[in-house]
């Protein structure tokens, strides 16, 4: 068999092994200027929505409160962006398709607080360079308008009112393969589409319209009166931006997100922020503006996925349109062609204010929401006579339970509700947290709101039943409330820990009989020693064994099963990303997570009608309560008409 295989085996020419003759050596010349304009388009048009989006941009530097752009073969054979903007004077006509000549900057203090869309001066030139370009433009100031054809230079008068049509025709003609590149006409259309929808997000006060093979696709019309001035009244721009929302995104993402506003030294974030419900499993709508422009950049990602750490379950992306204002001095935009990057100065800064914002506006408890909802329209059941009579609830006739009168342990027991059914030694009592910072506006203490008489209606109802020890079912003025108790109470010991530590309460550690020692690179190395303090808060104590080497002396006492050499490298590569303060906050807080986990109250325990009731009034008042450490919702409602609707009532 050996023989046989040997004998098919063909040797390979002499001359196949040798290295072949280097290439004759080249001289350095200057490239033709329309070579480094195919090179530079390369850069700034990868698509025909690269060409759409650098135009839209100069449409609206122009000033323009209405953009219609319209497409053929999803914008391969035609891009034309019209608007009604300011124009460009005839003799600028020529000048606007050089390379790198533009109005918008004229010197580095320029540059260096950029506040316009663009201001490269290569979009114009760059898209010339690929396909057959026709500028026409009329200023206010001219009897007629003038349209410049890129590739023979002739300019001559054209009829259009005030503004400027761009026109683009046979994107990348002039080179075949980067047109082998593009996709079907449908995705390309998608990818323009997109591209506008970005811009759309950001000026409510500019309508926009796409056609596509001469059918509307998309138009989302002005949602700010053209007399009003936003910067004086951030209200009616907060309502013309929500209304804009709406237009683009959908009523849906309205209803399931919450506003954001938060002002941290010189950066205001504003926008709304979904709720985790309303979690998607692609990134797909996630949208990040800085001074009016779309970016995408991994200190406002991360800071956004932070704030939705310990409310997010698996892997779910949350949704978010987030606006970030801040002195253009302190972001630099001269980072990418594209200027889809942009680079803060003060990285941290930025972080914070956009995690805080977040976090800010997912910390309301939803349940408050539902005490805004009138009783009497809540109450409305269809009987089977199709007719619509009220129905009053039969827990609004019954007197408040007092909570202090009645035999039975509340929740707030922590003690009494962490030990087993049985006679089983209890585990020692968490002690109580002190009220987080904003206790001043926080609602009265749930015994307070138990027993005071002006409360006619609790948000979360009264609770009249457990299942299997596993849920609470209550009655509320819209129907029907099911609780996930240890869910709910997980969540409620959760933030008590958070608020404890937040008063300076550092980890307890536990040391290591024998320390664990880990080869370890020297960024690791010098992370650890420059972070001794940000460690001692986790409770971790991390120290050189040797030039290269780590050692594991201590851990915090919750995670002392766990592997140390896992643990210290995972803080490590943290503390080397990203801020100390940043990563002792999520370490902080997963360590908390399993310990509100193992205080929790446990399933198949059986609860008091007191303390049922004690758990849905602290749920009211704790934030963050619609979901546990892990993001799984901590209840769910049916109202009467949903109810209705499985009865088949009124049909």
């Amino acid at each position: 068999m050996g023989g046989t295989y040997n004998r098919r085996v063909t040797a390979l020419p002499p001359d196949s092994a040798t290295p072949s003759a280097p290439a004759p050596r080249r001289p350095i010349r200057d490239l033709p200027d329309e070579l480094i304009s195919q090179i530079a388009a390369g850069e700034v048009v990868e698509r025909p929505a690269s060409a759409v989006r650098e135009l839209v941009d100069n449409a609206l530097d122009a000033g323009a409160t209405q953009v219609t752009v319209r497409l053929l073969a999803g914008g391969v054979r035609l891009i034309a962006v019209e608007d009604d903007g300011m124009g460009i004077p005839r003799d600028e006509l020529p000048i606007a398709l050089r390379r790198h000549a533009t109005s918008k900057i004229g010197n580095l203090h320029d540059l260096e607080s950029v506040a316009t869309m663009g201001f490269r001066g290569e979009a114009l030139a760059a898209i010339a360079s690929v396909s057959e370009m026709a500028l026409l433009s009329r200023t206010a100031q001219q009897a007629s308008a003038f349209m410049l054809d890129a590739r023979s230079g002739e300019l001559r008068p054209a009829a259009r009112s005030q503004g400027t049509t761009v026109e683009v025709k046979e994107l990348f003609f002039s080179t075949p393969a980067r047109r082998k590149f593009l996709k079907t006409d449908a995705t390309e259309l998608a990818h323009c589409v997109e591209a506008v929808r970005r811009h759309a997000l950001a000026r409510p006060d500019v309508g926009f319209a796409i056609w596509h093979e001469g059918k509307l696709v998309e138009q989302w019309r002005a949602t700010m009166p053209p007399d009003a001035d936003a910067d004086d009244d951030d209200a009616v721009r907060q309502q013309a931006l929500e209304r804009r929302l709406a237009d683009v995104l959908g009523e849906d993402f309205l209803r399931d997100s919450v506003p954001v506003r938060l002002r941290l030294g010189a950066v205001t974030v504003t926008g709304r922020a979904g709720l985790p419900d309303a979690a998607r499993s692609r990134a797909d709508q996630q949208f990040c503006y800085v001074n009016g422009r779309f970016v995408r950049d991994k200190v406002l990602a991360h800071a956004a996925r932070s704030a939705y750490e310990d409310v997010l379950h698996g892997q779910k992306q949350p949704v978010y349109a987030l606006y970030v204002q801040i002195d253009p001095q302190r972001v630099d935009v001269n980072v990418h062609p594209t200027k889809i990057e942009v680079r803060f100065r003060d990285s941290r800064e930025v972080h914070q204010a956009v995690r805080h914002a977040v976090e800010n506006a997912l910390a309301a408890p939803r349940a408050q929401a539902l005490a805004a909802v009138p009783v009497a329209a809540a109450a409305v059941s269809t009987v089977d006579s199709g007719k619509k009579q009220p129905q009053t609830p039969i827990w609004q006739a019954q007197s408040a339970i007092k909570f202090e009168d009645r035999a039975g342990h509340k929740v707030s027991d922590l003690q009494a509700l962490w030990g087993t059914p049985t006679a089983a030694p209890q585990q020692p009592a968490m002690p109580e947290a002190a009220p987080p910072p904003a206790a001043a506006e926080a609602p009265p203490s749930p015994a307070s709101v138990a027993a005071s008489p002006a409360e006619g209606a609790w948000p979360l109802g009264r609770a009249v039943a457990q299942i299997h020890g596993v849920y609470i079912l209550a009655e509320s003025a819209q129907g029907l409330v099911v609780v996930d108790m240890h869910a709910a109470h997980e969540r409620i010991v959760y933030e008590r820990l958070k608020a404890q530590v937040d008063q300076g309460a550092r980890l307890a550690s536990q040391p290591l009989l024998i320390p664990a020692t880990f080869a370890a690179t020297p960024e690791e190395v010098a992370t650890a020693e420059s972070h001794v303090d940000t460690l001692a808060l986790l409770g971790l104590e991390i120290v050189p064994f040797s030039p290269r080497t780590l050692a594991v002396r201590a851990v915090p006492t919750t995670l002392a099963q766990g592997n140390p050499v896992e643990l210290a490298r995972s803080v490590l590569a943290e503390l080397g990303q990203h801020d100390a303060s940043t990563v002792v906050q999520r370490a902080r807080n997963e360590i908390l997570a399993t310990m509100a986990c193992h205080g929790a109250v446990r399933a198949n325990r059986k609860l008091t009608i007191d303390e049922m009731n004690a758990l849905l009034r602290q749920m009211e008042v704790t934030e963050r309560s619609d979901q546990c450490n892990h993001g799984r919702p901590t209840w769910r409602q049916l109202t009467m008409k949903e109810l209705d609707a499985l009865f088949l009532r009124g049909r």
